[in-house]
């Protein structure tokens, strides 16, 4: 990767700690990473801690890490979904170069390893309900029926749902992903790539590992309901011809107090109408978090602040906020606008005179400069800024008190004009021309 992470610094967590003993047991020399989305929706704040991970560490131990799409069920797919993962992924500070793949550019590969499978005995076409499999444990059927069976499901011979191609491996295991998984189904649908060339499609399980192996990944970093996979997982690897030996290793993905990250959920809240898009405002989506004026500095501050770790839990959305006031405070120009306006007007100050003030464009980063602001003789000041009757806590503006204006003059409040209704609606005061550039001695 060219850009991404940069400036990051390195944290240390279990993951590191393995990539550290793959590289001294010299089971990885360079290592490569992936970030594998399904572009079936927009990416969301969970997405996050992936991409920043396994960019984050590709980078860190300068490596490469991939962006690879797994297009394997093209029914859920869309060009829009991919284009806007692309977009997120480089608004987060990412770049994958020239390593952008997807799944169905190895279909073909995909498939010879298939018919390897069914070859060696280790892989079956079915097309038995589930209770009669499971009390035949598997097919009966010889290796050159099964390799017609499979050929005939490519070329769209059987209707969708007719016939499956399973890995032959053990139906009493307790693992259910053991238990003769699915490798390819029947699917007449035509793929954003590919179009109507293939009737069968590789399940994310079959895809994976062999797409790892193909693009050399040394370290397929796997949220962690991916644990229960790995066994399938490693099975594949040791079963086919891959050109490399990609492992697996699983971390807590990223929950969010009190926020929907279902994507299932958040298409649902798009495709009915609730929201106005996946970058609705609203929306923990990426884009959505873009839109309602959050930093990438401020995801990848949150991301960092959570870690990497073993088991699951729900971070506070409070951890997030505080990420996004700290970068905002940082970064973002001050400007200043009132809610409710209150008509203030300095008596002693010259009718049709004005002046221009300085005022700081940021305290916290002096090569923001300044701005020019008017002074003059009628101001607006926020309502809420001044009580008639001020508790012994209230410091702002009340009859009789002097304070500054920021980046102005002191003030003294000299009398509060009501309406009929006995609301405050404009304030009569007078000025200190002596007071203006010096420091602020509280609150205004």
């Amino acid at each position: 990767m060219a850009s991404a992470a940069a400036g990051v610094e390195a944290g240390r967590d279990f993951i590191r700690d393995i990539i550290d003993a793959d590289i001294a047991a010299g089971r990885a020399s360079e290592v490569v990473t992936r970030f594998p989305p399904e572009p079936n929706g927009y990416l969301h704040i969970g997405h996050a801690k992936a991409i920043w991970l396994n960019f984050g560490v590709a980078q860190e131990y300068g490596g490469r890490c991939h962006l690879r799409f797994d297009d394997t069920n093209p029914i859920r797919e869309e060009q829009e979904y991919i284009d806007a993962i692309k977009r997120d992924v480089h608004w987060l500070g990412c770049d994958w170069g020239r390593h952008l793949y997807y799944a169905s550019d190895y279909f073909d590969q995909l498939y010879d390893w298939a018919e390897h499978l069914i070859r060696a005995g280790k892989a079956y076409v079915d097309d038995l309900p589930a209770e009669e499999m499971r009390a035949m444990r598997g097919s009966l059927r010889s290796v050159g029926e099964n390799l017609d069976l499979f050929r005939r499901m490519r070329t769209g011979e059987f209707a969708n749902g007719a016939r499956v191609l399973r890995a032959r491996i053990d139906m009493a295991s307790g693992n259910m992903n053991l238990r003769d998984p699915v490798l390819y189904r029947i699917l007449h649908a035509a793929h954003p790539r590919t179009g109507t060339k293939w009737s069968i499609y590789p399940t994310y399980d079959f895809a994976h590992g062999q797409s790892d192996a193909i693009e050399g990944v040394t370290h397929s970093l796997c949220s962690l309901e991916f644990e229960d996979h790995r066994p399938l997982y490693d099975w594949l690897i040791d079963n086919l011809p891959v050109p490399s030996r990609p492992r697996q290793y699983e971390f807590a993905r990223l929950k969010l107090a009190y926020t929907v990250l279902s994507k299932r959920v958040l298409t649902r809240l798009v495709r009915d109408g609730h929201v106005t898009g996946w970058d609705d405002p609203r929306m923990p989506t990426l884009a959505g978090l873009r839109r309602r004026g959050v930093p990438a500095a401020a995801i990848r501050d949150f991301v960092q602040r959570v870690g990497v770790a073993r088991a699951n839990s729900i971070v506070d959305m409070a951890m997030l906020e505080h990420s996004i006031r700290e970068v905002l405070n940082k970064t973002a120009p001050r400007r200043m606008a009132v809610l409710r306006p209150l008509k203030l007007v300095i008596a002693n100050y010259p009718e049709g005179a004005s002046e221009m003030l300085d005022a700081v464009n940021n305290p916290e980063d002096p090569a923001a400069g300044t701005r020019k602001i008017p002074f003059g003789r009628e101001l607006y000041v926020e309502h809420d800024d001044f009580m008639e009757h001020p508790s012994k806590t209230f410091f702002r503006l009340s009859p009789g008190r002097e304070v500054r204006l920021r980046y102005a003059y002191f003030v003294t409040c000299r009398k509060a004009v009501k309406n009929a209704a006995g609301e405050v609606i404009e304030l009569i005061c007078s000025y200190d021309p002596a007071t203006r550039g010096v420091q602020q001695l509280g609150p205004g």
